[in-house]
């Protein structure tokens, strides 16, 4: 249920990446940024989930805000992070976009000030529903670990890009751009300083989340420059536009759900940081392997019948689908063995699997979905 109704929010971003074509042509550089901006909602929050799922299947989660909580903790790590990497997300872009784009970028206070606004409108909906995601999987007794990281991750997409286009009003005007950037800067040297300041159980997961947040959006700014790099092709046929944002989602998400769930067994015992998975772990593969190949197909149907009610051309059902179905069959390969051995070192290693796994493959099949996707659709003639 988790990851039909994310596939389902998947499509919404899908329509409106669709349906902004004329935005990004006005602003060069902004596709860059967007499968950045999108994956971090996922990093930050689907690790949210991660930690909180387990707090859950060890007993030391509590339904409350108070300071010192599980959840209190992890709501200020979600709210520094928001800031601190939107900022991050916007330079990244600057230089990727500059390097490889063969068109003039937008200004870099420009990208800041659509980056923060729009991170800050969509990770402030995407806290909102994680923990209520987690509220109610403690209170109906739910398995969080399969819950949380399909639907954070696709609630992220949905959000993401509308708040991303919301905040690219903003750069209309150069006043407001700059007056914007400059409290959006502020409010970034602001949050770095209260990570500083922070409890220590809020300072050790931004620690050991660190690397990752400043490696994985790395994955999905290349993951956006091959986006770019390939413009004029994908808004020639917005059926593979409509196809890209649900697709990454819920290869992301099925990276997530095994991520958590073999974190949380490692975490309690249930399986041994071996090189050779134990039996439990094979049975999460497994399902991992048949909701990805229902997923997959569903994604393909959907996005051909969508894209019958766009001005774009017909690629045909059975080409779409099929081409959907192989880029997934890639994908799934580089999520199971990804996400087994990432959770198994970080555990060797005496770190939180949670706060490394689903982070980092999350923006791993971001950059992987997003390329084959490109390689399957161009050479299997959907794409011109």
């Amino acid at each position: 249920m988790a990851l039909a109704l994310s596939t389902c929010a998947g499509f919404v971003a899908g329509l409106v990446l669709g349906s902004i074509t004329g935005t990004l042509e006005k602003l060069p550089g902004l596709l860059v940024l967007i499968p950045a901006a999108v994956g971090m909602r996922g990093t930050i929050f689907g690790a949210m989930g991660a930690r909180l799922g387990t707090g859950v299947a060890a007993g030391l989660f509590e339904p409350t805000l108070r300071r010192g909580t599980l959840l209190s903790n992890n709501v200020v790590v979600g709210i520094l992070s928001a800031l601190l990497t939107s900022f991050y997300l916007a330079a990244l872009a600057k230089l990727v976009a500059s390097a490889f784009g063969e068109e003039p970028v937008i200004s870099f206070w420009d990208l800041v000030t659509i980056s923060v606004i729009g991170g800050v409108l969509a990770s402030s909906i995407t806290l909102i529903v994680t923990i209520g995601i987690a509220v109610l999987s403690f209170q109906r007794g739910w398995d969080l670990d399969a819950v949380s990281t399909p639907m954070v991750t696709a609630i992220g997409d949905m959000v993401t890009l509308p708040a991303l286009f919301l905040a690219s009003l903003f750069v209309a005007n150069d006043t407001v751009s700059g007056v914007t950037a400059g409290i959006c800067t502020a409010a970034t040297v602001a949050a770095l300083l209260a990570a500083f300041r922070a409890v220590a159980a809020v300072r050790r997961i931004l620690l050991e989340m660190l690397a990752v947040v400043a490696l994985a959006p790395l994955l999905d700014i290349v993951a956006g420059a091959l986006l770019q790099a390939h413009g004029g092709e994908l808004r020639a046929v917005p059926a593979v536009l409509i196809l890209i944002p649900p697709f990454i989602s819920q290869a992301g998400a099925l990276g997530g759900i095994l991520s958590s769930r073999l974190s949380s067994k490692l975490q309690l015992g249930v399986i041994t940081s071996r090189g050779r998975p134990e039996i439990p772990a094979l049975v999460d593969g497994v399902i991992v392997c048949v909701l990805g190949v229902a997923v997959f197909t569903a994604i393909g149907a959907v996005s051909w019948a969508l894209s019958r009610l766009t001005d774009g051309p017909d690629p045909g059902a059975a080409a779409l689908i099929g081409a959907t179905m192989l880029a997934g069959a890639i994908v799934l390969p580089i999520t199971l063995v990804v996400g087994y051995y990432l959770a198994v070192l970080t555990s060797r290693f005496g770190i939180d699997p949670d706060n490394q796994g689903v982070p980092f493959i999350t923006s791993l099949l971001d950059l992987a979905g997003v390329a084959a996707i490109l390689l399957v659709m161009r050479t299997s003639g959907v794409l011109p």
